[in-house]
């Protein structure tokens, strides 16, 4: 079996990314895919440690992006070159604008504290749990260890989500087309967590595949069985690649490395489709531009 969407410490994960492909590996996982929010700061510790337990790693990214209206729009790269010096550059800039952005949720969450009558949580305390770029549940991690939540979900609901800062995102036809230049393959993440309006949500994919939108992640913890069905529907009729993923970030309920909620998993029939479309790019017979027919 499969999972194409995980995260690490590097992001917003609660594990590193060695100990996230060992776990993987306990799972009886043979092909993962790392996707960091932001960041590839993981990458590279993660094929190593699955060349030592033998769980290929397939290097990715979970962009933050923006399209029209809709913001915080999640995009996943799929087989990314992530020694490109632009990529790096890009997500260098991205590392320092989360990190703002995190100061300020800290700093939130120290002012709901002393309302509270509580003591103030320290920088320092929270970017010791932190492997790459520190992230919201490495403050959660923070306020677990002093007592002042139950569990890592009731330190979101409680203090994270009220004391949220909004972050900057990639524009949609620029995230696509980096993706491209690096030899990636762009698929949508959970695509009803942009709106549940099937119709709206269906056109909006159209413009996306115009755009150069390569996949649908159909198979998501996100969207029900019907929805499921949709997206697949959707992506056929598109010809849009279909992938799925559990989206562990290690701190979630009845959600497995490999498994979903409800018990989804993902079958290793996935994988050829999208390895096939990353060759296809790299050897130049897919464009980099929607603008551009196919060779």
């Amino acid at each position: 079996m499969i999972d194409l969407h995980l995260h690490s410490s590097c992001s917003d994960g609660a594990l590193t990314p060695a100990e996230l492909i060992a776990k993987a590996r306990q799972a009886g996982l043979t092909n993962v895919a790392l996707c960091d929010h932001d960041t590839i700061a993981g990458v590279k510790t993660a094929m190593s440690a699955g060349m030592q337990v033998g769980v290929n790693v397939i290097p990715g990214v979970e962009l933050s992006v923006c399209f029209k209206s809709f913001s915080d729009v999640h995009l996943l790269g799929y087989f990314i070159d992530f020694d490109n010096a632009e990529l790096r550059e890009r997500l260098d800039t991205f590392a320092l604008r989360r990190s703002n952005r995190n100061l300020e949720i800290i700093a939130a969450v120290n002012r709901l504290l002393q309302q509270e009558g509580r003591d103030s949580l320290t920088t320092e305390e929270v970017t010791i749990h932190a492997d790459g770029v520190m992230g919201r549940p490495h403050i959660a991690r923070a306020l677990l260890l002093r007592g002042y939540a139950d569990s890592m979900e009731d330190a979101f609901s409680r203090y994270l989500v009220p004391c949220d800062v909004p972050k900057a995102y990639w524009p949609m036809e620029d995230a696509l087309q980096t993706i491209h230049r690096i030899g990636g393959v762009a698929v949508l993440a959970h695509p009803t967590s942009i709106t549940r309006d099937l119709g709206l949500l269906s056109n909006l994919i159209e413009e996306l595949q115009k755009l150069g939108l390569d996949g649908l992640e159909v198979y998501n913890n996100l969207a029900t069985e019907a929805e499921m069905q949709f997206l697949q529907n959707v992506a056929r009729r598109l010809s849009l690649l279909i992938t799925g993923g559990s989206d562990y970030h290690g701190i979630e309920d009845q959600i497995q490395i490999g498994k979903g909620r409800g018990g989804i998993r993902f079958a290793d029939a996935l994988l050829p489709p999208l390895r096939a479309v990353a060759a296809r790019r790299r050897s130049g017979q897919l464009s980099t531009c929607p603008c551009t027919p196919d060779s």
